[in-house]
């Protein structure tokens, strides 16, 4: 399937899943509704592979970095996104993951010493003045309710989606390492969701989290299309891009999710953005939008992560 395609199926279905996740809200502790959501995918892969006649063992040197992708990718990442969406619409938590594009070169920094053009940190900087245009008058009612002695929950849903991009990001580094040792995508990913639902399950248990059965039929629904459209296709799509053109470029994706999620937001959940929303979103995606059309740097490469990271070749 051609590049462009993945690119658009994955983009089109997680400019939906960030509402999606809005009727797993209430009636099931956010947790527990990630842990159902990664089993059925995670089902659903190793029904795939067993079908195809796919052996489901894999070795340790490669368990390892599925164990890995599994926590960054399937459990920190998403606890965070479903408790963020608890307390800030869901759009705003879409544009929160744009910032990818920035976390993810600092994560192959931090990992393998990839040079950062300065471009990409200049528009870094204009991204983050965006999400503080976008997030103004928010925070400033957050903080106002903090010192009425409330407990201004929607900085800590802030922090959260934060933290959910940064998980993400680190989860797509990952990625190359686990290529490096099995090209069996389906089956790795299965893997990961598997060891992402197992460390949320034990999350969820340690913590006391009551494991629900959903009745509503809006949430069963809505865990069919993130766990089978928002889980498999669409992570399938991302990984084979990864893998394909890198995860600088691949990220690419976070410009047009949450363009989607703000249309879908206002559709949907009455969100009216003011002026001052409309140009923080603007500023913040036009600067995703600048960073990655930046020209790619001359990594000193020290791995075959490296080099599927930074120069990578085009598959049939």
């Amino acid at each position: 399937m051609p590049s462009y395609v993945l690119f658009t199926i994955a983009s089109l279905i997680w400019g939906s899943t960030f509402w999606a996740i809005t009727l797993q809200l209430g009636e099931v502790p956010p947790a527990v509704s990630v842990v159902y959501r990664f089993a059925l995918a995670s089902g659903t892969l190793f029904a795939w592979c067993l079908l195809r006649g796919d052996r489901l063992r894999l070795p340790w040197r490669v368990q390892r970095w599925t164990l890995l992708q599994g926590f960054f990718t399937f459990g920190l990442s998403y606890v965070c996104t479903y408790n963020a969406e608890q307390f800030v619409v869901s759009a705003l938590v879409a544009v929160l993951f744009a910032l990818m594009v920035f976390w993810t070169p600092i994560c192959a920094r931090l990992a393998f010493g990839t040079p950062i053009a300065h471009r990409t940190w200049g528009a870094g900087v204009a991204a983050i003045a965006g999400v503080s245009l976008l997030f103004w008058h928010s925070i400033e009612s957050a903080l106002h309710d903090i010192s009425q002695g409330g407990q201004g929950h929607f900085i800590l849903g802030l922090v959260l989606g934060i933290g959910a991009s940064i998980a993400s990001s680190a989860g797509s580094i990952v990625v190359g390492k686990v290529r490096e040792q099995s090209n069996n995508l389906m089956l790795t990913t299965g893997w990961s969701m598997f060891w992402g639902t197992c460390m949320v399950a034990i999350w969820c248990l340690a913590t006391g989290q009551e494991f629900i059965i959903p009745r509503a039929p809006s949430y069963v629904l809505g865990l069919l299309h993130l766990s089978i459209f928002g889980s498999v296709v669409a992570f399938i799509c991302y990984f084979t891009l990864i893998n394909r053109i890198g995860s600088n470029k691949a990220v690419y994706i976070g410009v047009i999710t949450p363009v989607i999620s703000v249309l879908l937001s206002i559709k949907l959940e009455h969100y009216r953005p003011g002026p001052v929303e409309w140009l923080g979103m603007a500023v913040c995606l036009g600067s995703v939008a600048w960073a990655l059309r930046a020209p790619a740097a001359k990594p000193v490469l020290h791995s075959e992560t490296e080099v599927q990271l930074n120069n990578p070749i085009e598959t049939p």
